[in-house]
């Protein structure tokens, strides 16, 4: 059971100041003795008795110092296990209560605090602050903190995710806060976007990170393996945000959860004070601290993300769990995707071929009306021609007719579909008389070619054929319609076949 420090206070007094047996100092504070016990034994004291008693851990106190000294950690219960194993008679309670006793009391590391020059360095880590709802998506809120470890000035932006490309966006985004100042070294933790294998001393940093330091000229440095302590100020930069900040913070969306950071940043941060020096605030503090950091590069780095994606038969191509149009000549190829915050463009090569607003919802098709239109006129004429090809491999002379109906400006598409409908009304051996007398009478059209079919239709006395209502898979299957013969079912009407004289 957990006592309050006011108690332990209490018990530590009567023990050191009045003498008091562990019995007197139960009794006057009201608490178990145990309680007492425990207290005295955490402190490294031995509680005050006038005559000790024979107890019957004693034969077994050697073997338990040993065992110890070998097993610091070993738990009590074990212990206990142990010494009943060796003929311990006594109880679990009151041999815990000698354990306590026993037990060797670990010596605390003591840490030497650690201060740095003006512009020298500045810490840096991601922290998280729970799930942000887009749309459908339920994306990860991340936070980057930066802090200069002399001012104490913090920069705070939020993510969707925790990728390389945020992480060095939230460094270029720190370095224009300060100034366009960049501090000459950064400690980082043993994070996958800084170090991506650490044996002992031997450090594999990831090679974006090593290039990024390079072009901005900062020394990138990870800090010891469970030494927290050696980058305290961010790690108390993103306690102080939670606090401060995030509590109880309501936003519209990311833009404006950052817009608040950026503001909260400038103001409130930096106007607490410099826990360096506590007659200046943060501000004043980096104001001298500006000077002595390094000034950023005049080329900017590129921090666009860059995604080598395989476009399928439909013209969309998948980048973070949204579809994204291009144009229907680029289907089966291997496209490029490159991104920042707000834009996603499409590249064949150097060729920019789609750019689209960004989206962080998910399963999302985010559209060009270009790209839609252009599919659906290229099908329109693939239609087209795939009708005229059946029509002219059926009816040859069909081929001159839509011709002579182009070279006056008829419309083709409307003509070929008119013509494929006489076709399977009339036949091909009737269209192409039909279509070779509208020829030579130089009318090439298919109201004149449905006009003659007609005629020739009266001439034979023939009724008017009736119009199919048939699926394509219907007209393909059945096309051409196979004959049966009929003469065999004459043979039912013959004399001496059972059934054929039943009226």
């Amino acid at each position: 059971m957990t006592i309050s420090s006011e108690l332990e206070a209490q018990i530590l007094r009567y023990y050191h100041v009045e003498k008091w047996t562990c019995n007197a100092i139960a009794t006057e504070l009201g608490t178990h003795h145990e309680t007492v016990l425990r207290v005295l034994a955490q402190a490294g004291l031995a509680p005050h008795s006038p005559r000790p008693r024979p107890s019957k851990i004693d034969p077994y106190v050697p073997f338990i110092k040993q065992t110890l000294a070998k097993f610091p950690k070993l738990n009590a219960a074990r212990l206990y296990r142990m010494v009943t194993e060796r003929g311990y008679k006594g109880g679990p309670n009151h041999f815990r209560h000698r354990i306590a006793l026993l037990r060797p009391r670990p010596v605390a590391e003591a840490y030497l605090r650690v201060s740095t020059l003006p512009g020298e360095q500045a810490q840096c880590d991601w922290g998280s602050f729970g799930d942000h709802q887009v749309g459908r998506a339920k994306r990860p809120l991340m936070a980057f903190v930066m802090v200069l470890s002399y001012s104490r000035s913090v920069f705070l932006r939020f993510s969707l995710n925790a990728q390389m490309e945020n992480f060095l966006r939230g460094h270029i985004g720190a370095f224009e806060m300060w100034g366009g100042r960049v501090p000459k070294t950064i400690l980082y933790d043993n994070l996958k976007s800084a170090v991506l294998e650490r044996q002992g001393d031997a450090i594999r940093f990831n090679p974006k990170l090593l290039a990024f330091a390079s072009h901005h000229r900062f020394n990138p440095r990870p800090v010891a393996v469970a030494r927290g302590n050696e980058k305290g100020r961010v790690e108390r930069a993103i306690r102080y945000i939670r606090e401060s900040f995030f509590a109880a913070r309501e936003f519209a969306d990311l833009d404006d959860l950052n817009a608040q950071a950026d503001a909260w940043c400038r103001k409130e941060a930096a106007d607490r004070k410099c826990p360096e020096d506590s007659k200046m605030t943060v501000g004043e503090a980096f104001a001298r601290e500006q000077p002595f950091l390094l000034p950023m590069p005049e080329t900017p780095y590129p921090v666009d993300e860059h995604v080598v994606v395989k476009v399928g038969k439909t013209p969309y191509v998948r980048f973070d769990l949204n579809d994204y149009s291009v144009p229907h000549t680029h289907v089966r190829r291997a496209l490029e995707v490159r991104a920042d915050l707000s834009q996603v463009r499409v590249f064949d090569g150097a060729v920019m071929i789609a750019s689209h607003r960004r989206t962080y919802d998910r399963d999302q098709q985010i559209e060009n009306p270009d790209h839609v239109k252009t599919l659906v006129d290229w099908k329109r004429g693939a239609r087209k021609h795939r009708g005229m090809n059946a029509l002219t491999r059926s009816v040859p002379v069909c081929q001159t007719l839509l011709e002579q109906a182009a070279a006056v400006g008829g419309n083709i598409g409307a003509t070929t579909s008119a013509l494929l409908k006489l076709h399977d009304l009339h036949g091909p051996e009737e269209l192409g008389l039909a279509v070779e007398e509208a020829l030579r009478r130089g009318a090439p059209n298919s109201r004149v070619v449905r006009r003659l079919l007609e005629k020739r239709r009266a001439e034979r006395g023939v009724p008017p054929p009736v119009e199919p209502h048939l699926s394509e898979r219907a007209r393909a299957k059945d096309h051409p319609v196979r004959m049966h013969r009929l003469d065999t079912y004459d043979q039912l009407t013959q004399p001496g076949i059972e059934g054929a004289d039943d009226e």
